[in-house]
C-alpha cells in the first residue's frame, strides 16, 4: 500500500517553516557496492551533502533486474528523504517485466540526471575487420559468425546492440552472462568477438591492444578517442547509447524538496572535484533537470518497448 500522498503533503506543509533537509537522506541503490553505478553516485552524493547540509546515504537493495529497489522507492513516504538511484534499468524493465508491482511512469517523479557514460562499441583485436564501417561489412556478409556478450538479458548492453543490429540489418549471437566481469574477461579473451562496454572499465585494455574501439555511442565523439566516430556518425543518424544515472522520488514529493535535490545534485556534478573524475572516465555531465529527465524517461520507455518485442528479448530472473 503507497503511502498517503495527501498526508505527506500535509506534513511537509506543517513544517515549512523548516529548512529542507532537516535530517539525512536515504537513497535506494538498486545494484551492490562497487559497480561504476555505485562509484559515480557516491562521487557525486558526498558532494551535495555539503551543500544540502545533511548526508545522502546509499542503501542497497539490489535484485531482480533493479526491481526491488524501485518497489521499495514507490511505496515509500513522498517526503524527500527516501529516494531512488535510477538507470537504464528503470525504462527497460517494463518491456520485460509487464506485471510489475509499480508503474514506472506514473509512480516516480524525476529529480535530476547527474551522469551519461557512452558505450563503446569493442572487439577483439583477432577480427578481421577495422572501425565500424568494416564490423558493418564484415557481418553482412558472414550473418551468424560474429558473437557479442552482455552482461544479461535485458540489460543495457543487450537492449542498445538489438536496436543497432536491428537498425542495420545484421545477424550477430548475443550471449548472456550472469554479470558485466565474466562478459568483458571472455571478450578479452576471445571467446567472444564484440561487447558494449565504458571507456572507464575498456581504457587499460585498449591501451594494451588487447581490444580495438569500432565506435562510440554518445551523441559526440569522446574527448580520449577524438578519431573514433559515433555510431551516428557511421550511418546511423539519432543512435544513442548512454548508462545514465538519476535520482527519482516517490510521485506526491513536494516540489520545494525537488528543487533543492536537483540543484545540489547538479552542483555536486559540476564541481571541481566530481568533474575531474568524469572526464578522466569518460564521463559526461547531462543538462537534464526534472523536466528533461521526465522526457528521457517517456521517450526511452517506447524505445525499449518496441526493441524488446522486435528482438523478443525476455527477463532472465
Amino acid at each position: 500500500m503507497r503511502f498517503p500522498t495527501w498526508l505527506a503533503c500535509l506534513l511537509f506543509a506543517g513544517a515549512a517553516n523548516a529548512a529542507y533537509p532537516e535530517r539525512a537522506i536515504k537513497l535506494l541503490m538498486p545494484f551492490p557496492p562497487g559497480g561504476t553505478v555505485d562509484v559515480l553516485t557516491r562521487l557525486v552524493t558526498a558532494e551535495a551533502s555539503e551543500t544540502l547540509g545533511k548526508p545522502l546515504v546509499l542503501d542497497y537493495r539490489p535484485g531482480a533486474g533493479g526491481t526491488i529497489a524501485t518497489q521499495e522507492a514507490a511505496r515509500s513516504a513522498p517526503d524527500g528523504y527516501t529516494l531512488l538511484v535510477a538507470t537504464p534499468n528503470h525504462t527497460i524493465n517494463p518491456a520485460l517485466r509487464p506485471a510489475l508491482p509499480f508503474n514506472t511512469a506514473a509512480d516516480f517523479a524525476a529529480i535530476t540526471l547527474f551522469a551519461n557514460i557512452p558505450e563503446l562499441l569493442v572487439a577483439h583485436p583477432s577480427v578481421p575487420f577495422d572501425g565500424m564501417d568494416g564490423f558493418l561489412k564484415y557481418a553482412k556478409a558472414n550473418p551468424g559468425k560474429l558473437s557479442y556478450s552482455s552482461a544479461g538479458l535485458g540489460t543495457l548492453p543487450h537492449v542498445t546492440m538489438e536496436l543497432l543490429l536491428r537498425g542495420a540489418g545484421l545477424q550477430v549471437t548475443h550471449v548472456p552472462y550472469k554479470g558485466a566481469a565474466p562478459a568483458f574477461t571472455d571478450l578479452v579473451g576471445g571467446v567472444v568477438q564484440l561487447k558494449y562496454d565504458t571507456y572507464a572499465t575498456s581504457a587499460a585494455m585498449l591501451s594494451a591492444g588487447k581490444l580495438k574501439v569500432l565506435a562510440t555511442a554518445g551523441r559526440t565523439r569522446l574527448p580520449q578517442l577524438p578519431n573514433v566516430p559515433t555510431v551516428a556518425e557511421s550511418g546511423f543518424p539519432g543512435y544513442e547509447g548512454y548508462l545514465w544515472i538519476g535520482a527519482l522520488a516517490p510521485r506526491g514529493t513536494p516540489q520545494e524538496a525537488i528543487d533543492a535535490l536537483s540543484t545540489a545534485l547538479t552542483r555536486a556534478a559540476r564541481s571541481p572535484k566530481v568533474a575531474a573524475r568524469f572526464q578522466a572516465d569518460g564521463v559526461e555531465v547531462p543538462p537534464a533537470g526534472p523536466r528533461e529527465f521526465s522526457r528521457l524517461i517517456e521517450q526511452e520507455l517506447g524505445l525499449w518497448a518496441r526493441v524488446v518485442r522486435e528482438a523478443n528479448i525476455k527477463a532472465s530472473d
